[in-house]
């Protein structure tokens, strides 16, 4: 069983910088697919980022391309997400998860989530 937990979300203004970090339980998370999705209130669950087991592959959502940055280190069994150039629209609940597919974008192909952490933009 792979156990996630999100830490460092928060409230910031339009414009400011947050760094997610999601840690995992176990060592299987070097072979797993990591991601992020998040979730507004009334939408549904959407894809942000994910990175290969080996960090050298890493997919975006458009809206997020050019302003974050997903990294993993695996002797820590850490996944971060670096958002830079916040906007109130990223405002939502962002979930770390973990996926035996390579690279895998859809919520359908992650087998393990995190609780979640709220981050709020304000403007």
């Amino acid at each position: 069983q792979v156990q996630l937990v999100e830490s460092g979300g928060g409230l910031v203004q339009a414009g400011g910088s947050l760094r997610l970090s999601c840690a995992a339980s176990e060592r299987t998370f070097s072979s797993n697919t990591m991601g992020w999705f998040r979730q507004a209130p009334g939408k549904e669950r959407e894809f942000v980022a994910a990175i290969s087991w080996s960090g050298a592959l890493t997919r975006y959502a458009d809206s997020v391309k050019g302003r974050f940055t997903i990294s993993r280190d695996n002797a820590k069994n850490t996944v971060y997400l670096q958002m830079n150039s916040l906007k109130p629209a990223d405002t939502a609940v962002y979930y770390c998860a973990a996926s035996g597919y390579s690279l895998a974008v859809s919520s359908t192909a992650f087998d393990y989530w995190g609780q979640g952490t709220q981050v709020t933009v304000s403007s």
